[in-house]
């Protein structure tokens, strides 16, 4: 029954799926610039015909909505397009950059749950103490600091002052791997190279960090809140009234129910981590979707941005459908 529902929930997010992709294909062509002019302006040597056959080519000369049909018809056959600049399916690129994401993305949120989760805990159950005080303030300073500042910071400090961690890219040049999922630490143990795994998780340390210390700080100050809520509640006074240790009763009585909201948190991070890594993939030279949508945007690549962005919601779709299924978990009386 459990399976019919999350199938019913991902047939209702397809008609968001074109929503968003029609909603982003205006207000694409809304925003200044010819990608025409971008490909043959930097030449200098393009004549009116050649960009006006170029038009043609993309549909560029056909009116708004006979260019979103053509989008919407392509997009339902699985076909994003053809990227303008890169001369190559939309597809394949958004497939090869998105290991590195993805990557990344996990590689922040483990490190930033790995940080939360007992600050959180430790400052709801030693609430007001130096304990709490200094994590919380941890905490503003985490949500306050830009990604690009703290990981310049980080490049300063742990790269070029005491070189013991890479600054750029995701391998050392030096170092080769077979690829049999493009994410380089499970390749690494897929084909059992230490060497590639040893050095691909030192790579991935300085913008896993950077990325995941806002994070980490959101999580924390959410569970901590929900903690104080759940330890003040009835049945927590009533497990202790029956002789529970302090222990069960933090992690046993209060946590899972304290998990509900911060786990809607998380969720929604896994979306932003996914689609808000521009800035930190640029700062470390990591080549993954975000670096590929920022060219894209300054070139004016309608397929390439519009296909990249329904990959941005698919992503927070199936992050929020996989939060409904853990609350079932979670709390049983709760149902899709």
């Amino acid at each position: 029954m459990k399976a019919i529902k999350v199938f019913e929930r991902m047939l209702s997010t397809i008609p968001i799926m074109f929503g968003v992709a029609i909603v982003v294909f205006f207000f694409i062509r809304l925003t200044p610039g010819d990608p025409v002019d971008i490909m043959l302006g930097r030449s200098g040597v393009a004549s009116v015909r050649e960009m006006e056959q170029l038009r043609h080519q993309f549909h560029l000369d056909e009116p708004l909505h006979v260019q979103l049909g053509y989008f919407l018809g392509d997009a339902l056959r699985g076909n994003l397009g053809y990227s303008y600049i890169r001369n190559k399916p939309v597809v394949d690129l958004l497939a090869e950059r998105m290991p590195a994401t993805i990557e990344l993305t996990f590689g922040s949120l483990l490190i930033s749950l790995l940080i939360a989760l007992p600050i959180g805990i430790l400052s709801a159950v030693r609430q007001n103490s130096f304990l709490d005080r200094f994590s919380m303030a941890g905490a503003f300073l985490g949500i306050s600091m830009p990604g690009f500042w703290l990981g310049i910071i980080l490049i300063l400090l742990f790269a070029v002052q005491l070189k013991v961690l890479p600054a750029q890219s995701r391998l050392s040049y030096d170092v080769q791997l077979q690829e049999i999922t493009g994410m380089y630490v499970v390749d690494s143990i897929l084909t059992g190279n230490l060497r590639a795994l040893v050095d691909s998780l030192k790579h991935l340390v300085l913008p896993s960090i950077t990325l995941g210390a806002g994070v980490a700080a959101i999580i924390a100050r959410v569970l901590r809140s929900s903690m104080l809520e759940v330890l003040r509640s009835d049945y927590t006074k009533l497990a202790r009234a029956k002789g529970a240790t302090e222990w069960d009763v933090v992690m046993k009585h209060a946590l899972r129910n304290a998990l509900i909201p911060t786990v809607t948190v998380v969720g929604l991070q896994v979306g932003v981590l996914l689609g808000g890594n521009m800035i930190v993939e640029t700062v470390f030279s990591w080549p993954g979707l975000g670096r590929l949508v920022v060219d894209a945007i300054f070139n004016r690549d309608f397929p390439l941005i519009q296909g990249a962005v329904m990959v941005y919601a698919i992503t927070f779709v199936l992050a929020n459908l996989v939060v409904d299924i853990l609350y079932t978990y979670l709390n049983p009386k709760i149902t899709l």
